[in-house]
């Protein structure tokens, strides 16, 4: 079996930022080529070429081209006419794209296109609350349209695109997996009070919601401390540092117990998530995240947003708390209520990696994407 990527992102050193989309790519590509599947990922708008391996998986970085008009159009005709060089040379049999921004759309290739539903850009505005840009909807739902398949990452995100695309197609949910062995506990000594929020600092994924559970918090436990790790982004609609907005929503008292720290290597995210008591991710806008599965995966607590997908990642009052975030005094009553009791935080953080390598596994997912795989190829 040999399966194709089409991506925007994909986390390696010589390619372009990537987030949660390019992550949960690789974890899969990994687990294919240990079940001794043929992975070749392409790599479209990077700055340079590029075609290197990574554990095993061929990466094909093509550089962004400008045209005089249409580039929109033109880019994706021209990523089509090579990966389509690659199908016929390569023999690949089947490809995969995202949904976000219809990248696939225009393109047509000699073998089966599967879109996977991560999150499009009709779906994050619907969430946040915001218009969306003609173009991007036009090229998604065409792109939605012309795909073979559709496979979603969560339950929520799949029945949500069928309903804003209007779609009539079947969509087969396949959950994202985790390596539990790169994400595992680590034996670090813990900074007690400390509670950890890792990811952009966006409204979207409820930081400035955050914020105003935090000064509930530090009324209540003094000498608590937040650490947040992620880039900065300007606000959707104040227009200014959101980094900004959610320090000026922090009281004195917690002004003085909050770090931001905007960029940290992969390697020691997994440090500050081992040296935590407890993790907070109150977004409002996932698909299925990375992030609570890694801190799941390393036996942390979790206190989640409790929209949509949330149920079927977490489970409330045993893998952690899902809460509404903009219910600021219920969030931190639940933040107070680990930070105080250090033997639930190691029972919720035992419980959430027992069902992470029950439910969401690497071995158990890749098994489920093959068998996916192998009647797409069949059909």
């Amino acid at each position: 079996m040999h399966i194709a990527f089409l991506t925007p992102e994909y986390p390696h050193p010589n390619l372009s930022r990537s987030g949660g989309l390019g992550t949960s790519i690789k974890n899969l590509a990994k687990g294919l080529v240990e079940q001794k599947a043929k992975v070749t990922v392409f790599v479209v708008g990077q700055t340079e070429d590029l075609d290197v391996f990574d554990e095993g998986t061929r990466v094909i970085s093509i550089a962004k081209k400008k045209h005089l008009a249409f580039n929109w159009y033109l880019e994706r005709k021209r990523y089509q006419q090579i990966i389509q060089t690659y199908i016929e040379a390569e023999h690949i049999q089947l490809i995969e794209a995202p949904d976000w921004t219809g990248l696939s759309a225009f393109m047509k290739f000699s073998v089966p296109l599967i879109i996977r539903l991560n999150g499009s850009d009709a779906y994050f505005c619907h969430l946040d609350g915001r218009k969306q840009k003609k173009k991007n909807f036009f090229l998604e739902r065409k792109a939605l349209k012309d795909a073979d398949t559709i496979v979603s990452v969560s339950d929520f995100t799949g029945q949500l695109t069928k309903k804003l695309f209007k779609l009539k197609k079947s969509i087969t949910t396949i959950h994202n997996g985790i390596n539990v062995e790169d994400f595992k506990p680590l034996n670090l000594e813990i900074n007690h009070h400390q509670i950890l929020y890792f990811g952009t600092i966006i409204r979207k994924k409820g930081v400035l919601e955050l914020a105003q559970s935090f000064n509930f918090v530090v009324e209540q436990i003094p000498n608590a401390s937040l650490v947040l790790i992620g880039k900065d982004a300007v606000d959707v609609f104040e227009k200014q540092s959101t980094w900004t907005l959610f320090y000026n929503l922090l009281s004195e008292k917690a002004q003085a117990k909050v770090q931001h720290l905007e960029e940290v290597s992969y390697k020691d995210i997994k440090r500050y998530i081992a040296k935590a008591q407890v993790v907070v991710l109150p977004s409002f806008a996932e698909a299925f995240p990375m992030t609570w599965l890694e801190t799941l995966a390393m036996e942390k607590p979790l206190v989640s947003s409790n929209v949509g997908w949330a149920n079927e990642l977490m489970i409330n009052g045993v893998t952690g708390y899902t809460v509404n975030p903009k219910n600021h005094a219920m969030y931190a009553k639940k933040i107070v209520e680990l930070v105080n009791d250090v033997p639930k935080c190691t029972k919720f953080g035992k419980a959430g990696r027992l069902h992470v390598i029950e439910k969401f596994s690497t071995p158990i997912i890749t098994k489920q994407n093959m068998a996916f795989y192998k009647k797409c190829m069949n059909q």
